[in-house]
This record gives C-alpha cells, structure tokens and sequence, in this order.
C-alpha cells in the first residue's frame, strides 16, 4: 500500500484504538429473529467494544473463484435461504456499504487481484448476526468472499494483509461455524444446547485447546487431524471465515472464547474474539 492510499485510510476512517477482531458462530438462519443464548452473545460482544466505523464481514455464504468485495452504497439483504418462516424473509438490514474501504481494503490485499462487486449484498452470515450487534443497521458493511481454490494457509496468510484496518475502527469478522455437518444433525436435539455427538465433542475440545494454546497451525492443517475434524468440517466453506480472524492476531492480543455450545449434535455455535 502507498502513501497516498495510506492518506486515503486515514482521511475516510478516523483512527481508534486497535479494535478486535471476531470469529462468530451463526448457525441456523433462525437466529436472526429468535430470542436466545446465543444472540444475547453477539450483543454482549458488541456492547464490549468501541463502536466502528465500518464492519468488513468474511461469511461463510459467499464463496467464489477468487476474491471480492462488496463496493455499493447500499447492499441488498440477501436471503440465501429456503424453507423458513415468511417473518425471516421480511426481516431487512439497510445498512450502508462502504465503496470507500472497499478500495482501501482492495490496496491493502494487493498484489491478490481482488474484483469490487457489485451485484451481491449482505448475506445471512453477515447480516443475522450484525442486526442484534448493531440493530439501527447505521454501521457501514462490506463483504469480502472467500476463495474457493485456495487452502487454509492462504486465507490465513491473506488476512494479515488487512491488520492496518483494525487501527482505523473497522471490525472485521469472520461469520461461520467451526463444527458444521448439517448431514449428521440430530433433529430430535436441534435445540438443545449441549447436545453434541461423540466425534463433535472430541472435535470441540481440541479446536478449542488449540484455540486456547495459540496453536493455530493445527487449526490450519485440520483435515491432518483425524477422523472428529473430518466430521467437523466435511467441506471447508463454514471454517474459513475462522482463518480470516485468526490470522488477524497479533503477539500481544488476548483470545477469548463465548458462546462456546454444542447443538443438533454436529453443529457448534463457538465464537472468538480477539483483541
């Protein structure tokens, strides 16, 4: 990034306090209009932190060949979702994007050639869980999408490249889940917290510790971790948005887990906050 581009950050987003960074479990689409544990989460993450001046969301639902960013002025709420009731599908989150930290984050991730989009929106990864941290939706939002042909370490190591951002209040996310196998859910307990199958408990407890211990290079090569995480993660598309958080952390930043539950068996709500 150059000087000028470094000017052009400064002058668009005010300086803060380096502001932390999230990895948020979303879970069911449902969690954008229920009342429960897991929501009240999300709202205690947000009620602890400075108020952004933008949010850069990396969601679980857009994945692509190559990399994008939302560049509109006002995205459209996506609902990428079937078989729920008509109240989800009204629900609308009008948040601004932000054309201008679309380009500032473009620079940054240079030289990755990243397209600026402007067809996509918020999708329910971002805006489920950012209407009950931010529910006057006054925030700006952009997405960027994950790349689809690249591995852990790559997104890892890409997201490095947007640390500059944390100085300028913008909260970057990560919206997936770590344990997500919607094949081997157990309806009968889908809302039961705590509910976990013995792969998914073994599962939790070790990305948990390897969370807790900083030792991220075991949550990079997860498909080397035995047969729990080969159920955990049966394609990669809910546990890269966790790569993207991760590996915004710096030495001197603190991990923290909430949220931290199992339920339907195969799915985990574990989020992190960083910083």
């Amino acid at each position: 990034m150059n000087l000028n581009d470094l000017r052009n950050l400064s002058d668009q987003f005010r300086p803060t306090r380096k502001m932390p960074v999230l990895f948020l479990g979303h879970g069911s689409p449902m969690n954008a209009i229920e009342e429960n544990a897991f929501v009240m989460g999300f709202r205690k993450a947000a009620s602890e932190m400075p108020k952004p001046n933008a949010i850069l969301c990396i969601s679980a639902h857009w994945y692509t060949s190559g990399t994008k960013l939302t560049a509109m002025d006002l995205p459209q709420t996506i609902h990428d979702f079937g078989s729920f009731p008509q109240a989800l599908f009204d629900v609308q989150y009008p948040a601004p994007g932000s054309p201008e930290l679309a380009r500032a984050a473009k620079d940054l991730l240079a030289p990755v050639v990243v397209e600026e989009d402007h067809q996509w929106g918020l999708d329910h990864g971002a805006w489920s869980v950012i209407r009950h941290m931010y529910p006057e939706a006054d925030i700006p939002v952009i997405q960027m999408s994950i790349d689809y042909t690249k591995p852990p370490q790559y997104h890892f190591d890409l997201a490095k490249r947007l640390h500059q951002l944390r100085e300028k209040g913008i909260l970057i996310i990560g919206s997936g889940n770590i344990i997500h196998n919607l094949r081997l859910i157990d309806w009968r307990n889908i809302n039961t917290v705590g509910a976990g199958w013995d792969w998914a408990v073994e599962a939790r407890e070790k990305t948990n510790r390897w969370l807790s211990e900083g030792d991220f290079q075991n949550l990079i090569n997860y498909q080397q971790q035995g047969t729990a995480l080969q159920y955990a993660v049966p394609s990669p598309d809910h546990y890269l948005p966790l790569m993207y958080s991760l590996g915004l952390k710096e030495t001197t930043d603190e991990l923290s887990l909430f949220n931290d539950e199992l339920i339907g068996g195969s799915l985990s709500m574990t989020s992190v906050r960083i910083g």
